[in-house]
């Protein structure tokens, strides 16, 4: 059980590394544009508020392999850092759009089952 929960915190601990990617260097490229439904001039005027957002995505990502690295003393820090991506993605689904709960924050809510369990 604890390899299960370690493999999924590892998986979305790469959904956010990849969302840092997507918002810090593809927003304004064609896959950030089809990804967010922008047109080349909305990816412009936001280019910076999402290069932004795409740092917070990495300092969750991080905060995950750090958990992650601790083995079994790392509990806290899973636990910690999954329930920041939980509120990210619920407060992402209520001002952005519902698919941002499935995509961040269900992910991050089955991790967290799985740590607690297994922890």
């Amino acid at each position: 059980m604890k390899l299960l929960a370690d493999v999924v915190v590892a998986l979305v601990a790469l959904l956010h590394v990849y969302f840092l990617v997507l918002e810090m260097f593809l927003w304004d490229k064609p896959l950030g544009l089809k990804t967010f439904r922008h047109s080349p001039a909305e990816a412009a005027s936001s280019k910076v508020l999402a290069a932004n957002q795409g740092l917070y995505n990495g300092f969750l990502a991080a905060g995950l392999a750090w958990g992650l690295s601790l083995g079994a003393a790392g509990t806290s820090v899973k636990v910690f850092f999954l329930g920041c991506v939980i509120v990210a993605g619920v407060y992402g689904a209520v001002t952005v759009g519902r698919k941002i709960l499935f995509v961040q924050a269900v992910p991050a809510a089955v991790a967290l089952a799985l740590v607690l369990a297994a922890y």
